[in-house]
């Protein structure tokens, strides 16, 4: 059965100022009870805090995140330096899920580079393989850019036929693809998926003194500009559909994110989530 947890990009500021250890006991407060690593550096100390966190608030550290190569201005390890300790570190914390967060900002620049990506991705998750564990690949919006008539996603699946996915809806849905639709497509590929709704906000006051001061262009960008990311539930997407398309895809985890939060805090936006997917009676999936 999949269970819901967390996505801790959303926790990097507390992991900062309250450790691993005590952001999870809050987490775990909620009522989550597995979480997702990312943007959080893998120190001994967060490792040691991590595996606490496992053994005392019977946390599951659902998955870490790497990287192929250190990105640029982001914490993280990566498979080409770090390969021995991202495998020590996950057999410690008994997580079998390693997850790419993003396409690599030089595969971003042509096809053929997206396709070198996919191959040498496909080359480690057949090495982690070897170690029980497996390479998931995380999509964005741009991954459904067509290229002679075939989305990037599929492209990258192709080349790298080792490596699972991590669907996340929100940006299917902003790449202009239905999420449940997607989930169906990549069944038994994918492990993970991201709940994250997706809202249209209200124009700022600030757009309208654009408009009064004759800055019409500024206006609408501000105008086309309203799409924003939301807790689960308070947005436009089909979830009650969403989670059992991503159960049946064999999500073994559905984790909450939120990549901003206008004003609100994480544990207020995490509250949110947690009452609409249980008011939606997904209890038993905490």
């Amino acid at each position: 059965m999949a269970k819901i947890g967390v996505q801790a990009m959303m926790l990097k500021d507390s992991f900062t100022e309250l450790g691993a250890f005590e952001t999870l006991r809050k987490v775990s407060a909620i009522g989550y009870n597995a979480v997702e690593i990312s943007q959080i550096p893998m120190t001994p100390e967060n490792v040691a805090e991590l595996e606490r966190s496992r053994s005392e608030l019977g946390m599951d550290i659902a998955a870490l995140s790497v990287a192929m190569e250190t990105p640029q201005g982001r914490p993280g390890d990566s498979l080409r330096d770090d390969f021995d300790k991202i495998v020590d570190d996950a057999k410690r914390l008994d997580s079998t899920l390693l997850r790419i967060g993003m396409l690599p900002f030089p595969a971003m620049k042509s096809i053929g580079a997206v396709i070198d990506f996919a191959k040498q991705a496909n080359e480690y998750a057949e090495r982690l393989r070897e170690q029980g564990l497996g390479l998931y690949y995380h999509n964005h919006h741009i991954e459904f850019a067509k290229f002679d008539g075939k989305y990037m996603l599929d492209i990258i699946a192709e080349n790298s036929p080792a490596m699972g996915m991590e669907i996340d809806v929100h940006w299917v849905q902003r790449g202009g693809l239905d999420p449940v639709r997607t989930l169906e497509k990549y069944a038994g590929r994918t492990a993970m998926v991201h709940l994250k709704d997706y809202r249209i906000g209200e124009l700022p006051e600030s757009s309208f003194g654009l408009l009064d001061s004759g800055d019409f262009m500024g206006f609408m960008a501000e105008f086309k500009n309203v799409v924003q990311f939301a807790e689960v539930g308070e947005g436009n997407l089909d979830f009650p559909a969403i989670i059992p398309a991503a159960q049946a895809a064999g999500a073994q985890y559905m984790l909450v994110e939120q990549d901003e939060l206008y004003g609100r805090t994480v544990w207020d936006a995490l509250q949110t989530s947690y009452d609409n997917l249980v008011a939606m009676g997904h209890a038993g999936l905490f």
